[in-house]
C-alpha cells in the first residue's frame, strides 16, 4: 500500500486485495496517515483484484471518516471484479466512482 498526501487530499494506492485478513490493517494505516489538514480521501482501486464484505466495510468506514472532516471519499478506476461487487451490493450508488 502506498499513501501520498497532496494538499488536503490523501491518495491511497497499490492495494490488490481488501479482505477480512487485510481490511483492519488498511483502515488503521490510512487513519494513521491522515494529518489535520487532510479532509479528502482518493482510493485508487485500479489494482484491486478482490474485495469481500470486510473490504466493503472498510470503504464505508473511510467514506464516513472523510465526511466527518467535511471532505469526500472517491474510488478511482475500480477494476471490473471490484466494480462487479460494488454493483451487486448497490454500493456503486453510494460511493463517488471516478473511472
Amino acid at each position: 500500500m502506498h499513501t501520498e498526501a497532496t494538499g488536503d487530499t490523501l491518495r491511497v494506492s497499490g492495494i490488490t486485495e481488501l479482505t477480512a485478513g487485510s481490511a483492519r490493517d488498511v483502515k488503521d494505516e490510512i487513519r494513521s496517515r491522515l494529518e489535520n489538514h487532510v479532509i479528502h480521501i482518493d482510493f485508487d482501486a485500479s489494482a484491486l483484484s478482490f474485495l469481500d464484505s470486510s473490504g466493503l466495510g472498510t470503504l464505508i468506514s473511510l467514506q464516513k471518516l472523510a465526511a466527518e472532516r467535511q471532505g469526500h471519499f472517491r474510488l478511482l478506476a475500480p477494476t471490473p471484479p471490484a466494480m462487479q461487487v460494488l454493483e451487486l451490493t448497490r454500493l456503486h450508488r453510494v460511493f463517488e466512482i471516478v473511472p
